[in-house]
């Protein structure tokens, strides 16, 4: 019988399937251990980003107590500082900046110091000659005061633009045009002067006749004088008007009263502040007068007022467009013809136009009308050009008349008293009690007032 051997299998030489067995396997048992090594460092990472974020927090919260230790010392020095300024301080003038901490000052006594200048202080206000308040036991400079002005000074900042406007101003063609070249154009159009190369008007003179629209058309001690240019300059662009600067600028002689030094000491800080003008400054001065022949020759020399502007009075075109202007609001009857006094040959001014509308209306108000008439005009007319003889009668009286009333006024004197004392001329006059003629000359000069 035959019989069959089983044999045990030839062992395989092929690797476990779990060994890779191709490059494929090789890469991908690559990226595993790529890939933990990466999971390694994430945690990591992980770990120091941790650790760090604990350290910030300790050091907000170090940062917080810090703060608030810091912001109760700055309000125990504020305190202190309020207690330092509180208690009366002295004035003084502060002269030069020595380091950051300490500067010289010199007090109303007269006497220099050196001092320590508060922390708070803003480095930047201290110029010299500038006002300080020092405390009254270390002199320590604790606050810096605004500029000095004289308190009318303020009074000339103007809070409102003036409503005056070119057109409320009837005639003056040839001065408004100057005006806009002089005033006008190198405040609102500098830069035509740097391109053309020529330095723009420094001030301007307007003269002429009173009334003649000088004042209107422009629309205050040497130390006055430098407030006003100062506050001009902080608030530019701004305009300097000085109306009847002959008051101030006439031209200099050999003073013999304390008021006209005065007045020359005012002249000279006015051309020392005109001189110092900085031409990149936009501040304007305008002076008016009507007695240009009066003023100084230095004030009027090119550099300080290189315009001068004539304001003539009005010819007759210019006397209807100012007859116009004033009476656009008026109730005027239809009776009522401008153009007579318009055609008048009497030389009036631009004010006294206006006086003669004023004038006849009020002289309507007065008769309870509501509408003005021609009889209105004329009276306001006569009113301000052609004054009634009547004003002036007391001065036409003869001197014969004046001696009746003075010899009244002796006589009256003698009946109150034995003796009296009336000044008759320079001296006083002494005369005994009148007699009986003179009581009869009193009754008749008595009744000559009384027919006067």
């Amino acid at each position: 019988m035959a019989s069959a051997i089983l044999m045990d299998p030839k062992p395989s030489l092929e690797p476990p399937a779990s060994f890779p067995s191709t490059r494929s396997d090789l890469q991908g048992l690559g990226d595993q251990a790529q890939s933990s090594s990466d999971e390694d460092d994430l945690y990591s990472r992980l770990k120091s980003l941790q650790r760090q974020l604990e350290f910030i927090d300790i050091q907000e919260e170090y940062v917080k107590d810090e703060q608030k230790n810091l912001k109760r010392e700055l309000l125990r020095a504020q305190e202190e500082v309020k207690r330092i300024q509180s208690v009366p301080l002295v004035i003084g003038q502060f002269m030069e900046m020595v380091d950051q901490n300490n500067g010289i000052v010199g007090s109303t006594t007269g006497s220099n110091y050196y001092v320590r200048i508060l922390s708070t202080i803003n480095r930047e206000l201290l110029k010299p000659s500038a006002s300080v308040a020092l405390h009254r036991h270390s002199n320590a400079l604790v606050d810096v005061l605004p500029p000095e002005a004289d308190s009318s000074i303020s009074l000339l900042s103007q809070s409102e633009k003036p409503d005056v406007t070119y057109n409320d101003i009837g005639g003056c063609d040839i001065q408004k045009q100057e005006i806009r070249e002089a005033v006008e154009l190198p405040l609102t159009h500098h830069e035509l002067y740097k391109q053309i190369g020529i330095d723009p008007p420094r001030g301007v003179l307007l003269y002429g006749p009173p009334g003649t629209g000088k004042t209107m058309l422009a629309k205050a001690g040497p130390r006055m004088v430098r407030d006003v240019f100062r506050l001009a300059k902080e608030n530019a662009p701004a305009i300097i008007f000085i109306d009847e600067v002959d008051a101030i600028a006439t031209a200099r002689f050999d003073a013999q009263t304390g008021a006209d030094r005065e007045v020359q000491r005012i002249l000279m800080e006015l051309l020392n502040q005109m001189d110092g003008f900085d031409q990149t400054v936009n501040v304007k001065v305008i002076m008016a007068t009507n007695r240009a022949d009066t003023l100084d020759p230095a004030l009027l020399r090119p550099g300080r007022l290189d315009r001068k502007i004539e304001f003539p009075l009005p010819d007759r075109r210019q006397k209807r467009l100012v007859f116009q202007v004033c009476t656009a609001k008026m109730n005027l009857g239809d009776e009522v013809d401008l153009e007579d006094y318009v055609s008048r040959p009497d030389k009036i001014s631009a004010a006294e136009i206006a006086a003669i509308c004023q004038e006849a209306g009020m002289h309507a108000v007065r008769k309870n009308r509501y509408v003005i008439l021609p009889k209105d005009f004329e009276k306001g007319y006569r009113t301000n050009v052609k004054k009634p003889d009547t004003d002036f009668e007391f001065y036409k009286r003869p001197m014969k008349d004046m001696q009746y009333f003075s010899n009244f006024a002796h006589i009256s004197g003698g009946l109150l008293c034995k003796k009296c004392f009336i000044g008759s001329d320079s001296g006083g006059h002494c005369f005994k009690i009148v007699q009986l003629w003179e009581l009869i000359y009193v009754r008749i000069l008595l009744n000559f007032v009384a027919v006067v």
